[in-house]
């Protein structure tokens, strides 16, 4: 990674040990008023979705009081004309334009291509509440587009590199459980519980039970142990063999007064497996096995 990266995120997020003359001097960096209507949206923006009603409290705020923190752009030269990209402050504009306003207050900042981009993701991962799979995305592409290593990325984003590893994880999960992430339809704890199961046709069918029972994240953990220990009886076993196992399964199931269990031939050999969803439910099925007197 280039020394250059250090500052420039200091120059676009000062750290708080700061001295009070370098405050100073940030304080007099110019504040420009631009036109709307030639700042162009920032293609490195990780938030996809932003929530419509927080918006309009935004544009709200700015009708009374103004914009009291300047955008951050750079300046583009492009076909004779200038524009500016925008580094921070996506809910500003998106607001500012809202509340009917032509032009921004922003501050200008020049640096090189590589840097722009690496600024303008780490800020977003930094300040703004994203959702799993947006940081996952901001992640992804913090490693694949500037070859940051998951110490880079903690580091930089104030947090632990497992916990980079845990969220980036989301990634492997199929198309449509990493959708209901972003439609809030499950949770991040689900999301993890399912990536327990090891293929992605067991956790597409924990993820359809989870929708369709309303499953808790202690429950979708409990369901990816059932399925990851339990596999299904191959062809070869004879129409004969698997009735006698479920009547043997019955059998045991009355006699243990338990309902969740299942046996399954390995090596040739029947193995039983009981599932317990609760410590009290391993207590109470040892209390029945004790001798009565």
């Amino acid at each position: 990674m280039k020394n250059t990266f250090g500052k420039g995120l200091e120059s676009l997020i000062p750290k708080k040990s700061q001295k009070l003359s370098e405050k100073s001097e940030e304080k007099k960096e110019a504040v420009f008023s631009i036109e709307i209507e030639k700042i162009i949206s920032n293609p490195y923006q990780p938030r996809k979705e932003f929530d419509r009603e927080g918006l309009k409290t935004l544009a709200q705020s700015i009708r009374d009081y103004g914009i009291l923190q300047p955008l951050v752009v750079t300046r583009i030269e492009k076909e004779g004309e200038i524009e500016y990209q925008l580094i921070t402050g996506e809910r500003r504009l998106m607001a500012a334009k809202m509340a009917g306003f032509s032009q921004v207050p922003v501050i200008i900042r020049q640096a090189p291509e590589r840097e722009k981009l690496e600024l303008s993701i780490i800020e977003n991962v930094q300040r703004l509440d994203l959702n799993p799979m947006e940081k996952a995305d901001a992640f992804q592409r913090l490693h694949d587009e500037f070859g940051f290593l998951q110490k880079d990325i903690a580091r930089v984003c104030g947090t632990s590199r497992e916990a980079v590893a845990n969220t980036m994880r989301l990634l492997d999960l199929p198309e449509e459980i990493k959708t209901a992430l972003r439609e809030q339809k499950i949770t991040e704890g689900h999301a993890r519980a399912i990536l327990g199961a090891k293929i992605p046709e067991k956790q597409k069918i924990v993820f359809s039970q989870t929708l369709r029972d309303g499953l808790n994240v202690r429950e979708v953990e409990s369901l990816v142990q059932k399925i990851e220990v339990y596999k299904p009886f191959p062809k070869k076993i004879s129409t004969n063999l698997l009735e006698e196992i479920k009547n043997l399964e019955e059998k045991f199931r009355e006699a243990l007064q338990i309902s969740d269990l299942k046996i399954r031939i390995e090596a040739g050999k029947p193995k039983l497996i009981i599932f317990f969803n609760t410590k009290k439910e391993i207590e109470r099925f040892l209390k029945n096995l004790k001798p009565k007197i």
